[in-house]
């Protein structure tokens, strides 16, 4: 009986923060499909030829505006690193794709404080910054030729096809007039349940390893870890440590923010929460894919450097921050699911936007979306490298639609290109065709 207890505890507490946090998952996913909808990304890698600031720039932007799932956004960049983007670049809008993006700022706003969300945006271009200064001072051109070399093989890591797929929408117009066309609301709605799909794994499994840590570990041992007794000591571990529990955690992307919640109830410092939320990058999954994309040096390469600038990142964070007055002091009451749920404006928004959600997710369905789902995971050559030609994709009847014929699109169920359907669905959809 105590440990069903226990188990039942567990869950109400994970339970209860997962419904905190829901309107700000659906606005957020929301937000980040439009603009995934008029964004293309078969001209990304074209806009990141080398690791000038303009470039980093760039990537920073464009990584900001993509998917928020980290194991997409590892595929993304190799995918770009393949097209002829340049290292860094690729590197940096990885980062960006996971760190800079909307929803990962809501979350911590809700579950921590907006400090953290301010700290986010601050911290996520340092770290970019010195992550391109550690590249250009240790990234031997040697190391850069047998990681080319082992990304043209184009082994499959995780989330491939999810990564491969185009669904801004490619009809001309204003954004305006595109996002308000029937293949605007369809791409809206692909984008919106592809990021879904892609990031419910780890959010679900932050969600319980969260809870799990709120009700069975006690404050002291999180204490003890963080050295909260020494208050100087702690601001200085605290980075140290924070990518270290990241890392052994196995969840990443906003799926780490409710244990960062409860890492900062347990005494971990400021800074050292800003590191925990970085090192989505290198948990144990990532790193053995780093290995299959990159080769077994580049992917120690990239721990040490990736690794090195999160902590730092973090040091930067709790000097610039504290002197401000933006750290947040006194008693900490981070939201980790004690309050449990209530009728108030949370109840009110969460209704709102699982409205919202549901009518996104029956256009999804409507529009062939099952048949897409199938494809998230394929791996890089079962994707057609097209280019910038579009003699692979044939527009149907009523001329382009949602789609673009520069990046790999899956070569697998062609019918599940039904943006535009027979019953009228859609705007000028384009058809995913098998390459001949």
């Amino acid at each position: 009986m105590a440990l069903w207890r226990a188990l039942g505890h567990a869950l109400a507490v994970a339970g209860s923060m997962t419904w905190q946090v829901t309107w700000s998952l659906i606005l957020g996913f929301t937000l980040s499909a439009v603009i995934e909808s008029l964004v293309r990304k078969a001209t990304i890698a074209r806009l990141l030829p080398d690791d000038r600031p303009r470039s980093l720039a760039t990537a920073s932007v464009l990584g900001a505006a993509s998917s928020s799932c980290s194991y997409a956004a590892v595929a993304l960049a190799r995918s770009l690193f393949r097209k002829g983007a340049d290292f860094t670049a690729a590197m940096a809008f990885q980062f960006a794709s996971t760190n800079l993006v909307i929803e990962l700022g809501l979350i911590l706003a809700l579950l921590i404080g907006w400090q953290f969300t301010l700290a986010e945006f601050v911290g996520g271009p340092v770290m970019i910054l010195l992550l391109a200064l550690l590249f250009r001072l240790f990234l031997s051109r040697r190391l850069l030729a047998a990681a080319r070399d082992q990304a043209a093989k184009g082994l499959a890591g995780s989330m491939e096809g999810h990564a491969g797929m185009d669904l801004s929408v490619a009809t001309a117009g204003s954004f305006g007039r595109r996002l308000a066309s029937p293949a605007g609301f369809t791409a809206v709605s692909h984008n919106f349940v592809m990021a879904w799909a892609a990031i419910l794994r780890d959010l679900v499994l932050g969600l319980l390893i969260a809870g799990a840590a709120g009700a069975w570990i006690p404050d002291s041992f999180w204490q003890r870890l963080f050295l909260t007794g020494h208050p100087l000591l702690a601001k200085v571990w605290g980075p140290i440590i924070g990518p270290a529990v990241a890392v052994v955690t196995f969840v990443c992307s906003i799926g780490n923010v409710p244990l960062a919640a409860v890492l900062w109830n347990g005494g971990i410092s400021f800074g050292g929460v800003i590191s925990f939320i970085f090192a989505d990058l290198i948990i144990i999954p990532l790193l053995l894919i780093y290995r299959k994309y990159y080769g077994t040096r580049m992917a120690l390469f990239l721990f040490a450097t990736f690794y090195v600038t999160m902590v730092a990142a973090g040091f930067v964070i709790e000097l610039v921050f504290a002197p401000l007055g933006l750290v947040p002091t006194g008693a900490r009451h981070a939201n980790v699911g004690a309050a449990g749920i209530s009728w108030n404006y949370t109840s009110f928004l969460n209704i709102a936007f699982l409205v919202l959600a549901a009518v996104l997710i029956v256009r999804f369905l409507r529009t062939g979306g099952r048949a897409m789902l199938a494809m998230m995971g394929g791996g890089p050559e079962e994707m057609t490298d097209q280019g910038d030609s579009s003699d692979h994709i044939a527009p149907d009847r009523d001329g382009g639609g949602v789609g673009s014929a520069g990046d790999p699109v899956p070569s697998r169920h062609p019918q599940a290109s039904s943006h535009a359907s027979a019953q009228g669905t859609g705007a000028g959809a384009r058809p995913w065709r098998r390459r001949r």
